[in-house]
């Protein structure tokens, strides 16, 4: 029996234009196969195995993890991002453990505070290059992670690397350093789109926050049931339950609100999918990634309600008082951490001591904005109390 034959059984019906993984294009670093898993599913472990993984579950989604215990964070997020992406990537016959790989694995690149800290660390990092969130996750999955005797970073395979810097689609335009310096090493084809893997992650990720954050935003009374009377899907789902559950309470009501979007937008990107695969015919995922166009989207109907939701969750959600208070307290504190790192070079934590001696750029202002980037919400809480001996409210 060859190494990987006992690790085809399942994978007998994937499409042809899956990434099938005996025909991966391997890894940066040649090592011998695993016996027990694919190379995808090689990759999935060394995801969840890593750092910046664990560091996800003390990260905001939206409300820093003080306010509740109940709220999404970008661990309980990147979960409810992989079940879907699996869902997916099942319904289309593509490789679910390469899905799944990608949506744990999206969010690595996000700041403490949700995207406040992306926003301003950006705007810090402005004379040096900038900061984005998907050039992060490259640079923590190829070179900050260092756990391995032979290499940095995680040695994933060019399928998982290419899905993580595409998922959103081809990179052009104002491409960050970070994928331009690694695509001279290894060309993960930028300007193309992404395999079907990719596409099913980066919906699926759409997906979840659109319900997740209603669920949350109602939990935290930013906004009651009788708001959601004119939202789409949400609206559609509320009039079912009241219909057929008239004296449900409100947190099953609010359960139930969830489910059904969440049911109601997975079909509508499978059955959109499935239609633009007829259309398309793709053989292989070359004739994927070169076909000009996402094919795993919502269809034009469930677009238009897509964006209704996120104008809904931005107006009630994302900038109301609450959440803005945590904004301006988080803001304050990357302010002043990165001023005194970068200007005061005395009095460095540990952890910065470390990623400065191991970076072999000197290139300070990136160091800093990776061990910034790299920290949890509590963490950055604490070690701004350490330096400045005060906590900006964080509501």
């Amino acid at each position: 029996m060859k190494p990987l034959d006992i690790t085809a059984y399942g994978r007998e019906g994937l499409a042809g234009y899956a990434c099938h993984t005996n025909e991966s294009r391997g890894r940066l670093f040649a090592e011998p196969d695993s016996p027990t898993r694919t190379h995808f599913q090689r990759d999935r472990d060394r995801i969840i195995h890593s750092t910046a993984f664990r560091r996800l579950k003390h990260k905001t989604q939206v409300f820093v993890h003080h306010v509740g215990d109940h709220y999404r964070t970008r661990l309980t997020h990147s979960i409810e991002v992989s079940q879907i992406a699996r869902s997916l990537a099942r319904a289309l016959q593509v490789d679910e453990d390469l899905a799944e790989s990608l949506a744990l694995s999206h969010d690595f690149g996000h700041t403490p505070f949700g995207h406040v800290g992306e926003d301003v660390l950006n705007e810090l990092m402005s004379r040096y290059g900038g900061f984005d969130h998907n050039a992060q996750s490259l640079r923590i999955v190829t070179m900050l992670e260092q756990q391995y005797a032979e290499f940095d970073g995680l040695n994933l395979c060019w399928e998982t690397l290419e899905g993580l810097v595409k998922h959103n689609g081809p990179v052009t335009g104002d491409i960050p350093q970070t994928f331009i310096d690694f695509n001279e090493k290894w060309d993960l084809e930028l300007g193309s789109h992404a395999s079907i893997e990719a596409q099913c992650a980066a919906v699926a990720d759409d997906i979840a926050y659109n319900a997740h954050d209603l669920d949350d935003g109602l939990r935290a009374e930013l906004f009651n049931l009788g708001d959601l009377s004119d939202v789409p899907v949400a609206a559609e789902a509320l009039r079912e339950v009241l219909l057929k559950y008239p004296d449900l309470e409100d947190h099953r009501i609010r359960h139930e609100i969830v489910r059904r979007q969440i049911t109601a937008m997975v079909e509508d990107v499978i059955t959109n999918a499935k239609s633009n695969l007829v259309d398309l015919q793709p053989k292989s995922a070359s004739d994927v990634r070169n076909c000009g166009q996402t094919l795993v989207c919502f269809s034009d109907d469930m677009h238009v309600k897509e964006k209704g939701i996120k104008a809904f969750l931005f107006d009630k959600m994302y900038r109301s008082p609450n959440v803005m208070i945590m904004r301006d307290g988080a803001e304050r504190i990357i302010r002043n951490l990165f001023d005194v790192y970068l200007n005061e070079t005395g009095d460095m934590p540990n952890g910065l001591q470390r990623l400065s001696l191991k970076n072999k750029s000197n290139d300070r202002p990136r160091i800093i904005a990776d061990f910034i980037a790299g920290m949890t919400d509590s963490y950055a809480i604490s070690e701004h109390e350490r330096m400045f001996d005060e906590a900006p409210d964080l509501g």
